[in-house]
């Protein structure tokens, strides 16, 4: 918690320091008139908008301290909130400058825009890195985001890096604030190195350096079901990755049609210095592809990932659930989760008894380690947010009545995002604290 409350202090801090550098040039003063008004207000909204963009930036860098701390769902899911507002402070940022631009030269905002485009230096760079900011924010909002394969949504995602390098040069330019040999500027600049260094280590260079080193490829893939696959993983010193049951990778497997491409996908057993393994379902382009893999592929990597792990247990016993692709976490963590005989129970969801992936595993896994097994097969009905089959849900089953000792368990939860969640807002509902309720969400 110390680490999570330290990191948390960090970032409000960082938005402090940019209002206070902003204070310190004299900004307060400078609300005399309507366009000096309007101009203030757009700096500090820039300069707001701009720290919590680089936030964001770190939030996604899967820096081990942030993964360590609060896990990659939840960091994500910082990430993704703080969006819209650092969104909405750029916009406000740049309507505010124009219209107090405007005011003080006595022109309408058009003419004003034109004149920015035109005289003041890089602002046709930092125009064009709006626009790139627009789309990553519009294509991530989830009625749009669901219209895109995972691999179209992650390029375009991408062009957020673009859009922060394309307004750093208007920033350094324009007004005094970042001025040359202003502590300001070298502080902004800091930064910005700070962010790209955090980047460039955590996902480039760590990454490269830890693929050469272990060498993996692919050794065997087993049919699980239509579409979904085990993909066997070996290579060197692998015990030396760290990685435990529960714990993703994202993968990038070095194969016609797959290299540019990098996902994220859960380990389906426990690791080993032998070998690690993982369970897929075609959902994308790329994913559909895998089962074509050949052996001695080779296969670089990220990771290991995720507090979805033994270390976040808090009680003797434990629920383990899963609906779809998402059993391939939920199946490592069996083998290796600590309980005592009769003090596990592993919940499958599904529409029907054949679409359950690793069941016959499971099943053995349940039976050696003495762990109940229950599957529970249905669709869901329309309209309504459960993540139970209709016929239980009109009868008013709850996890709490499926699982009487649930208070006293540690729950592991893994499915879609709206099954997940329904999930989540039922052992809450059940009384469940919220240390006790463990979850990933394997959609993006």
């Amino acid at each position: 918690m110390r680490l999570a409350d330290s990191l948390q202090i960090l970032c409000v801090a960082s938005v402090a320091i940019v209002i206070a550098i902003f204070l310190a040039d004299g900004g307060a003063a400078k609300f005399s008139a309507p366009a000096d008004a309007f101009t203030s207000l757009g700096i500090v909204a820039g300069l707001v908008g701009t720290d919590l963009l680089l936030v964001m930036l770190v939030l996604a860098a899967r820096l081990p301290p942030i993964d360590r701390a609060f896990g990659h769902d939840q960091a994500m899911a910082v990430h993704q909130s703080l969006g819209k507002p650092a969104l909405y402070l750029i916009l406000g940022h740049a309507a505010l400058l124009i219209t107090g631009y405007a005011l003080a030269e006595n022109v309408n905002v058009f003419v004003e825009v034109w004149n920015m485009f035109t005289t003041l230096p890089d602002m046709p760079l930092a125009f064009l890195g709006l626009a790139l900011m627009l789309g990553v924010v519009i294509t991530s909002l989830v009625v749009v985001r669901r219209k895109f394969r995972y691999e179209a949504w992650h390029a375009v995602h991408l062009l957020a890096y673009l859009s922060v390098l394309g307004a750093i040069p208007h920033q350094l330019s324009v007004g005094n604030l970042l001025s040359e040999g202003a502590i300001a500027r070298y502080y902004w600049l800091a930064l910005y190195v700070a962010v790209a260094g955090s980047i460039i280590v955590f996902r480039f260079l760590l990454p490269v350096s830890r693929s050469l080193r272990h060498q993996l490829i692919v050794d065997r893939i087993d049919a699980v079901a239509p579409g979904v696959v085990s993909i066997t993983l070996t290579g060197r010193q692998l015990d030396k990755l760290r990685a435990t049951s529960g714990q993703f990778f994202v993968w990038r497997f070095w194969s016609h049609g797959l290299w540019w491409q990098a996902h994220p996908f859960s380990l389906s057993s426990a690791p080993s210095e032998r070998g690690l393994r993982i369970t897929v379902r075609g959902l994308g382009d790329a994913s559909q592809q895998l089962p074509q893999l050949k052996r001695g592929t080779r296969v670089s990597f990220e990771g290991p990932y995720g507090l979805f792990t033994e270390n976040a247990r808090t009680s003797p016993r434990v629920v383990l659930i899963a609906a779809g692709i998402g059993v391939a976490p939920i199946r490592s963590l069996l083998e290796t989760v600590s309980f005592a005989p009769g003090n596990a129970t592993v919940l499958l969801r599904s529409h029907s008894l054949g679409d359950t992936y690793l069941v016959d595993e499971l099943t053995d896994l349940c039976r050696v380690r003495g762990a109940e097994l229950r599957i529970i097969a249905g669709k869901r009905p329309k309209g309504v947010s459960t993540w139970l089959p209709a016929d239980a849900a009109r009868a008013g089953i709850t996890l709490r009545k499926i699982v009487p000792e649930l208070l006293h368990c540690d729950i592991y939860i893994c499915g879609p995002r709206p099954w997940t969640d329904a999930v989540v807002r039922d052992a809450r509902a059940g009384g469940v604290p919220k240390k006790q309720i463990h979850y990933e969400r394997f959609d993006w």
